[in-house]
């Protein structure tokens, strides 16, 4: 299916000309503005115009304005900007006005470029639309990259001073995300180092959450999620070592998606080494990630183990039929992991929109030792930070400056031996079969997607869960290592609010390279409970 069948699929309606088309009926058909929006709005006169000459205007949220383009889902976004209804300046002027408006309050995008500079590119966009020149669906659109991903001419800091730099070439995703037409306006904060799921550092300070200020906002994606839920980009970057795309999702009522290992190809540089972490995208919608995957995804020479598949396949229709689909339920992996209250919950509640769309949910359990995985995990991730941050490590004016948690996982991986390391890819090897097993059962894998809500901000992490000792710094997220060292396509999708308004999500993990299907069940599932549509964070609704 090419660009334009697909965004044309997406209306039920006969096409119209641009005369026909007035920026309310746009809005209401394409964009699906989250419920909130003042009747009055929806009430105001049509405008009668051109629709390449109709002016962006703020429309009033429950008290505050929010620009209207900033509000439409990414498909709208691109669809409007392909036909000219609104210029790729307009785009940009609307995002920068939100970003400096909301930013400063959760401190989500980091090395915000020069807005002089951002119009001038997205002018030039204008020039090139203007002259036949569609570089693809992210045409001017304003992205932020997250901050462990080189940039070429923008600061990468890594959420650390020791590798603080203005890298001179970028990432292959962010080749292919400029390719697509996106401008990058800056980055996303992360961890330092991406080590944990908080995101603080000593750079840049906090992220905090979309929905409560005082909360942490997940992490190592949490700049990318926040940012995402809170429209200041229209989809965003991120990568998942343990959660990273998942728990910030979670955390912020997003969707968060970590591909098969190999669907995105890493680097350029060392392709051998990293087993465990994987890019990938985050959207408001199952549809948007899927489009930001098309443009992520496909094979490059220069990543050994990139997939050979076409990735134009995740810009089709995501719709299909799930009646009779087998759904197995993990849940806190047999009482091994502890849950704060409500989170299984939220959870088990989903099942419900699940069977709605004809699936079958099951309690499900591999024949695999919790404890045993953990040990894996622990000696995997040792080894492969050990790798990374090892010789900061040996320099003892620079080990200082790492972080505690940094300094322990390095001192972990010097205390492995080759036979450790080997016994533990052999271990995940069986932990993959155990997995593969599962799937001779179910068609999908559900777990939550973390084991406590959003936490208080100021701590670096949840110490203990239900009175229960967290023994290290990653422990209360041991529930994304299953996922991780399946190398199994999993997305997170939201399950709802606490009493205290707080998000959860919880995981799809479907069969290896099955990528395009577990989108497809997020896409049926998210049709059924618009938890990002109809639940918009506070700060849209009152500032």
């Amino acid at each position: 299916m090419s660009e334009s069948q697909f965004h044309n699929s997406t209306h039920s309606k006969p096409a119209r000309s641009a005369d026909d088309v007035t920026r309310r009926e746009f809005l209401a058909t394409s964009g699906k503005i989250s419920a909130g929006i003042s009747s009055a709005f929806v009430a105001a006169p049509i405008l009668g115009a051109l629709a390449s000459e109709i002016k962006a205007e703020a429309i009033p949220v429950q008290g505050v304005k929010v620009h209207d383009i900033v509000m439409l889902d990414a498909l709208a976004l691109s669809a409007a900007i392909k036909a000219k209804r609104v210029s790729c300046r307009e785009v940009m002027t609307a995002y920068l006005d939100h970003i400096e408006r909301i930013n400063p309050k959760v401190n989500a995008i980091v090395s915000l470029q020069d807005r002089g500079s951002l119009l001038a590119q997205a002018a030039e966009r204008d020039a090139q639309l203007a002259r036949g020149e569609y570089l693809g669906w992210m045409h001017g659109f304003p992205h932020a990259v997250k901050d462990l991903v080189p940039t070429k001419g923008i600061r990468t800091s890594f959420g650390s001073p020791l590798a603080d730099t203005v890298p001179e070439h970028d990432a292959i995703l962010v080749e292919r995300i400029k390719k697509a037409g996106a401008i990058i306006v800056g980055k996303t904060n992360v961890p330092e180092f991406g080590l944990g799921s908080q995101s603080y550092n000593p750079v840049f300070g906090t992220t905090r959450n979309a929905y409560s200020q005082s909360k942490a906002a997940g992490g190592s994606s949490g700049g990318a999620a926040v940012s995402l839920a809170l429209r200041m980009v229209p989809v965003a970057d991120g990568s998942d070592l343990m959660g990273s795309l998942r728990n910030p999702a979670a955390f912020n009522n997003v969707i968060g998606f970590r591909p098969s290992f190999g669907r995105v190809p890493s680097g350029p540089g060392e392709s051998f080494n990293d087993v465990l972490a994987v890019a990938g995208p985050m959207g408001r919608s199952a549809r948007d990630v899927a489009m930001l995957l098309s443009v992520m995804a496909g094979p490059d020479d220069r990543a050994a183990f990139s997939i050979e598949q076409d990735p134009r396949m995740f810009a089709g229709s995501l719709d299909r039929g799930f009646h009779g689909t087998r759904l197995g339920w993990l849940g806190d992996f047999g009482g091994h992991l502890q849950m704060e209250p409500g989170v299984l919950e939220l959870c088990q509640h989903s099942f419900k929109a699940f069977e709605s769309i004809g699936c079958k949910v099951e309690a499900a359990q591999p024949e695999f030792s919790a404890d045993r995985l953990w040990q894996t995990w622990l000696t995997l991730r040792h080894w492969l930070v050990a790798g990374g941050l090892g010789d900061l490590y040996d320099d003892p004016a620079k080990r200082v400056k790492l972080k505690p948690e940094a300094q322990w996982e390095v001192e972990g991986g010097f205390k492995l031996s080759g036979v450790d390391v080997s016994r533990a890819h052999a271990s995940r090897s069986e932990w993959y079969e155990a997995v593969r097993k599962l799937f001779t059962r179910f068609d999908y894998l559900l777990i939550p997607s973390a084991q406590v809500f959003p936490f208080d901000a100021e701590v670096h992490w949840p110490k203990s869960i239900n009175g229960v000792a967290m023994d290290t710094y990653h422990r209360w997220m041991e529930v994304v290592v299953p996922g991780t060292l399946s190398g199994c396509p999993i997305v997170n999708v939201p399950v709802g609010f606490n009493a205290a308004g707080l998000p959860m999500g919880m995981q799809i993990i479907g069969r290896n390279h099955a990528d395009f299907a577990v989108l497809q069940l997020a896409h049926a599932y998210e049709q059924t409970t618009h938890w990002v549509r109809d639940h918009l964070p506070p700060l849209l609704k009152h500032g």
